[in-house]
């Protein structure tokens, strides 16, 4: 099984979803379990942190197609902070900026929730 680690951490009212290693079929649903949390507690808010992501796949990036609506729906979004740029580069190549928010710093993403 692929190394994937995700754990969550809170800046006021965001949510701050670190991922690390590498998100694929396998590991998706410890990504799904988070999102399933956050949504569990009304916590539509929420930051992605790649910087110690190494490798997303389409099932991956389906984690984030499944959810967005949800949170958008509720006054919330996801947005991503600090991508590598192999990483981003996928996000790219599928269109993805054209409907999230991307930012270099983890900060950056937080103050547009502000």
């Amino acid at each position: 099984m692929a190394d994937f680690n995700v754990s969550s951490r809170v800046d006021g009212d965001v949510n701050l979803i670190d991922v690390k290693g590498y998100l694929d079929a396998h590991t998706a649903p410890e990504l799904e379990n988070e999102f399933n949390k956050l949504i569990e507690k009304k916590q539509f808010k929420v930051v992605v942190n790649f910087s110690e992501l190494n490798y997303i796949s389409s099932a991956g990036l389906g984690v984030f197609m499944a959810y967005v609506e949800t949170m958008r729906e509720q006054s919330g979004d996801i947005k991503f902070s600090n991508l590598k740029d192999d990483v981003y580069s996928i996000f790219d190549l599928l269109g993805f900026p054209v409907l999230y928010e991307f930012y270099k710093e983890e900060k950056d993403a937080i103050k547009k929730f502000g």
